[in-house]
């Protein structure tokens, strides 16, 4: 298919970080004194930035208000309490970065979390020296805007033809859309298979080892 650089979503494709959103969306509503959002709620946009994702988790809420909901979510990200769950790398996602970039392939994600947030995690990992570029949400506008790829492909020289956006939400796939590039989905983060496939991806795939043979075999073509 010719591609040249694969951009990876980070929370949900690459790391299983579910619990300790949701656990941290929910923990800044209770210190607001409101209804804590179900999880299926806190789920739906994960994958939004954070200024988004609670103005559609609170409608009603000003700007003052969704400003605060969202410093309480960084404090328990960032602290105690609900951020000590941890967020970590799914089984083979080390394996297939490090594989892809044998390959000779130009890697980077483009995440819905804050620089801060991502550079944390990131560091964690052990993967931030595998990645030629990052784009964050507080950097440029919030998925499903194209600019993050727009930004990264502009970066690396990089046609639309030749980049391809994996991800595990609808935003990934319309940000895709938006860019004009081709997105691949996987289902085994967020968004359920029939909400991605409506996307039209190139493909959706249940699991990692799935995403890594879906990879093998494009190499073989």
């Amino acid at each position: 298919m010719g591609f040249k650089l694969i951009v990876f979503d980070w929370d949900g494709t690459l790391t299983d970080s579910e619990a300790k959103i949701v656990a941290c969306i929910q923990a800044a509503f209770a210190d607001m004194g409101k209804q804590l959002p179900s999880r299926e709620a806190a789920r739906d946009v994960i994958g939004l930035s954070l200024t988004d994702t609670m103005a559609r988790l609170w409608p009603e809420a000003d700007d003052t208000r969704i400003g605060r909901v969202a410093d309480r979510y960084r404090f328990h990200y960032h602290g105690d309490g609900a951020g000590e769950i941890p967020s970590t790398l799914f089984p083979g996602a080390r394996e297939l970065v490090d594989r892809l970039l044998q390959r000779d392939y130009l890697l980077a994600v483009a995440t819905s979390k804050s620089r801060r947030g991502f550079d944390s995690v990131l560091g964690d990992t052990g993967l931030a020296d595998r990645f030629y570029t990052t784009q964050c949400a507080d950097e440029t506008c919030s998925k499903p805007h194209p600019e993050m790829l727009l930004q990264i492909m502009d970066e690396l020289g990089v046609t639309g033809a030749e980049t391809l956006m994996v991800g595990d939400t609808e935003y990934d796939m319309q940000m895709a859309q938006n860019a004009g590039t081709s997105a691949l989905a996987v289902c085994y983060g967020v968004h359920e298979r029939g909400r991605l496939l409506a996307q039209r991806p190139l493909d959706c795939l249940e699991t990692l080892p799935a995403l890594q043979f879906w990879f093998e075999r494009m190499e073989a073509i």
